[in-house]
């Protein structure tokens, strides 16, 4: 399980600024550089893709979708964004794409109950597996809007200001998408935990 934990504001804007002078190295034709770059961001994208998709076995793939497209545009990358931003909104696009591409495609299975056979493919006996499966349902519950606040401001780490500038809404927006989205998981964490929850 990948921690949610977001960085420190002075840290994370440290390895931002890091990130951008790799990707703008890269550009350059530095071949170190945009090693340094995929390594830094890769698990941003990864958690990012993650929780977009929705889909974990192909969350690999769409990061490696990511970076490819990234680095095969980097040469019209001018730093103005942060290179997290900027590569955060090509896995929106490539999420996107993927969605849509998976709704007009049929659906092969080689067995009859399909869902029970992933959910068996699944390593349940790794640490924070439960937490984890409880985090996917909460962030279902929320609006588009909301998860996708709270993701971007809580699991991959951006500020506020960043998140506004990224999903081209206002930051009072951001930050009022936030904490309902907060409010909404902890008042259904409680209701959870109580008896006669329990005992349902």
């Amino acid at each position: 399980m990948i921690s949610v934990l977001p960085a420190s504001r002075e840290s994370r804007a440290a390895a931002d600024a890091s990130a951008t002078a790799w990707a703008l190295a890269a550009r350059g034709g530095d071949p170190d550089a945009a090693d340094r770059f995929v390594r830094a961001l890769h698990g941003d994208v990864l958690r990012y893709v993650t929780y977009l998709s929705g889909d974990p076995q192909t969350a690999h793939d769409l990061t490696q979708d990511t970076f490819a497209r990234a680095l095969g545009s980097l040469h019209r990358y001018e730093g103005r964004a942060s290179a997290r931003t900027w590569l955060l909104s090509i896995a929106r696009r490539a999420v996107a794409d993927h969605l849509r591409r998976a709704a007009v495609r049929p659906r092969i299975a080689d067995t009859v109950d399909w869902e029970t056979a992933l959910e068996r493919a699944q390593p349940p006996g790794l640490p924070g597996f439960e937490d984890g499966v409880a985090l996917f349902d909460l962030l279902d519950t929320l609006s588009d809007e909301r998860r996708e606040a709270f993701l971007l401001t809580q699991v991959v780490g951006l500020s506020y200001e960043e998140t506004a500038g990224f999903t081209g809404c206002p930051v009072g927006t951001v930050r009022s998408r936030v904490s309902r989205a907060r409010a909404a998981m902890e008042r259904l964490l409680r209701e959870a935990e109580t008896p006669g929850a329990l005992a349902a």
